[in-house]
């Protein structure tokens, strides 16, 4: 592939083997036919700007309405509007493509539409309407959450609750001595000793056997980086981070590669709260009597991911399913109606 040479001071393109701009005089650096190394300054965006230049290789580029995320055409590099302005941003990657024939696709998603008994022929008798392929920018937020909890001590509860029954049994029998079957007398006084019992510091208390837990997680979790897209944010989903590569523009030629609308710091406030959720309903799923529970969380600097990401939209009976697969993986980042 040739990328095309343009000037980094002024943009004007220029001839390949130029070692100044004609323009403006500026000297271009080229080793060995090779562009140069990306340039890292900010391009500030004047008020009403119709057209920009990328930081890297001075091209232009022209942002749409709101898109604070921007893939360079020409040289694959990935500019960010902050406060000060367009910058570079200095981590990029990605994650290849793996599955990129409808055909594998529509395998992985039969498996997913039909697993379960309730959730039988789901993909027979629904209609494909829509099925496709696009490159989607996350913002990675290394997100690092410690969760402080009291709750109670089911185990010890359940041998609090057990001894209990056991000697309510013992009373119960005691005082209804004499009666066929060890029942009749002492029926109001059996219900007040058992409600004592128990009440105390069985079923309805619990302070006796309250313990404190915490919870340490670590996640890089992904924010999507277009609002059109915001319904489809992952809940509780890693990619497979261990494949990503530096962002290379080769790779992804022919396919769709999205632009977006959402910032860093959003990025970042938005992962805090949803690993918050997240951690709450992780002790909630571990602690069924949760009395006192805090989370803190340290956010880390973000990184930008593009993500292969298939949409498949179905329609039963007049309702919708929407399938968001991970390209790179095969696993089902988020879905509406499954």
């Amino acid at each position: 592939m040739t990328v095309a040479l343009f000037c980094p001071k002024c943009g004007a393109q220029l001839p390949d083997d130029a070692g100044f701009c004609y323009k403006c005089g500026f000297k271009v650096s080229m080793v060995s036919g090779q562009q140069q190394q990306p340039q890292t300054q900010q391009v500030l965006a004047p008020t009403g700007a119709t057209s920009l230049k990328c930081p890297s290789c001075g091209a232009p580029i022209s942002p749409k309405f709101g898109e604070m995320l921007i893939t360079c055409a020409y040289c694959g590099s990935s500019v960010s509007l902050g406060n000060e302005g367009w910058k570079s941003i200095s981590k990029h990657t990605m994650l290849p493509a793996k599955l990129t024939q409808q055909e594998d696709v529509l395998k992985e998603i039969h498996g997913l539409m039909d697993r379960g008994l309730l959730h039988r022929h789901l993909q027979e008798s629904s209609t494909l309407e829509e099925l496709s392929l696009a490159i989607v920018p996350y913002w990675l937020i290394p997100v690092s959450a410690r969760t402080s909890l009291v709750a109670v001590d089911m185990a010890a509860e359940a041998g609090q609750i057990a001894t209990t029954a056991a000697l309510a049994g013992i009373m119960g029998g005691a005082i209804g001595g004499g009666r066929r079957n060890g029942f009749g007398g002492g029926g109001l006084v059996t219900g007040m000793v058992l409600g004592t019992m128990v009440g105390g510091g069985g079923f309805g208390g619990g302070q006796g056997n309250s313990r404190a837990y915490q919870m340490d997680n670590d996640y890089n979790f992904p924010i999507v980086g277009l609002k059109a897209l915001g319904e489809y944010q992952p809940r509780d989903y890693q990619f497979r981070l261990e494949d990503r590569v530096l962002f290379d523009e080769t790779k992804v030629k022919g396919m769709k590669v999205m632009n977006g609308d959402v910032g860093e710091e959003v990025a970042k406030t938005q992962a805090k709260t949803l690993v918050d959720q997240l951690q709450s309903d992780r002790a909630h799923a571990a602690h069924h009597m949760i009395q006192q529970l805090s989370t803190q969380s340290d956010v880390g600097e973000a990184e930008l991911l593009h993500a292969p990401v298939w949409f498949a939209r179905y329609d039963h009976k007049n309702g919708k399913i929407v399938l968001v697969m991970d390209g790179n993986s095969g696993g089902l980042i988020n879905s509406i109606g499954l």
